[in-house]
């Protein structure tokens, strides 16, 4: 039990904890999903619904312990400070701990109480980076960083809108919007460093064109409440514009090597996610299993994600940054959980159950593994002898 000492390793930096808590929430939320939505486990909720339930955790559960733990480490990089560790870091994790225990026993928690568990965690974490984003701006490394000013309070909106009985619709737009702006300003900044590390290329970043695109993507976090007549043209415009850069990029070196090939499967997967939602708005198409939404959460959270945790969790523990057959191996099942999930019952919606469960099965294997791999790194001192 040694790693709950203040002084710990696992408290040093803030991917530690959250990846930890990443892979647990990776690995149970949608088998819990699937026993809920087959009726072998009920939840103690009252004025959410257990849909709302599923959204809320695997957006602000599992996403916000991968976005949390990505920015609690990349946001001290990028203005050359300490960062957030001991204490501060212990304090975040009972938040998001108790978070998830709040909203499984929801109904049995006084309103008040509730609302506290429910926002602590959130409030906490974005008040901590705006105080780094702000305080050291002159420092920053990254001039687009207030698009994160921007859309991190906006998550706390988009979190209480989810939760709501007659905006749920509306939340899980914005929250999905949100993480899309988060994934285009991520993507811009590791994909240019890998692309130029691997294969000595230099990938098209043009600063008015990726200024369009992140502009673009953050109008559209309120697309639920746009009119529909400027919404779809500028969900196309992105869309196309997206498409457009892609070509630049070298996909065709990229898709050679799986450990970045899936990052762009990810970013292929923002561009069919707009297409679809704008599909939808102009057919009469019914796809099966709400599936602008999964392409989302499978093709750009689940593809992406487990590459990253892989990758810090090695690099910033001072490992040499290799992706051996079990790592290709956790993102092949994420593949196969994507085909699993949004492909198949496209094409055999009577076996949608089955479908589901072969997904969650996938998840539950791919994050069971890289727990098993990395939270012993994330649980040790670095190899190389720094201290974070």
């Amino acid at each position: 039990m040694r790693f709950l000492s203040v002084t710990a390793p696992f408290w040093l930096v803030g991917f530690r904890p959250f990846f930890t808590f990443a892979c647990l929430a990776g690995a149970t939320l949608p088998s819990l999903w699937l026993l809920l939505y087959t009726g072998h486990l009920h939840l103690s909720v009252q004025g959410f619904s257990a849909m709302q339930w599923h959204a809320h955790e695997m957006f602000f559960g599992f996403g916000w312990a991968v976005i949390g733990g990505f920015l609690l480490t990349a946001t001290k990089n990028w203005v050359q400070i300490r960062g957030y560790h001991g204490p501060a870091l212990m304090f975040l994790a009972f938040a998001w701990l108790q978070e998830r225990l709040g909203m499984w026993y929801q109904a049995d928690l006084p309103r008040p109480l509730f609302l506290l568990s429910n926002n602590l965690f959130l409030l906490a974490i974005i008040a901590m980076l705006l105080y780094t984003l702000i305080g050291h701006r002159k420092t920053d490394s990254y001039r687009d960083n207030y698009f994160f000013l921007i859309i991190l309070p906006t998550f706390l909106v988009a979190k209480n809108l989810l939760l709501s009985g007659e905006h749920f619709q509306l939340g899980i737009s914005m929250s999905l919007g949100l993480f899309r702006v988060a994934f285009l300003v991520m993507l811009e900044r590791t994909l240019t460093q890998f692309m130029k590390s691997v294969f000595q290329v230099n990938i098209l970043r043009h600063p008015r064109l990726d200024l369009i695109i992140k502009l673009s993507a953050l109008v559209l976090v309120f697309d639920g409440l746009l009119p529909e007549s400027l919404a779809l043209p500028l969900t196309v415009l992105l869309a196309l514009l997206l498409l457009l850069r892609f070509a630049f990029w070298y996909p065709h070196l990229a898709l050679r090597r799986l450990d970045i090939g899936i990052m762009y499967l990810g970013y292929l997967s923002i561009v069919a996610q707009l297409l679809l939602h704008c599909a939808a708005a102009l057919t009469d198409h019914t796809w099966v299993g709400t599936l602008s939404v999964h392409v989302f959460t499978f093709g750009v959270m689940g593809l992406i994600i487990p590459a990253m945790i892989v990758r810090i969790a090695q690099g910033h523990t001072g490992h040499k940054v290799t992706f051996d057959r079990l790592d290709k191996a956790a993102l092949w099942l994420m593949i196969l959980a994507f085909v699993g999930r949004i492909i198949l019952p496209q094409f055999a919606p009577d076996l949608y159950l089955g479908c589901l469960m072969l997904a969650a099965t996938c998840w539950l294997a791919c994050f069971a593994l890289l727990g098993a791999r990395y939270i012993p790194y994330l649980l040790q001192p670095r190899v190389d002898g720094k201290e974070h």
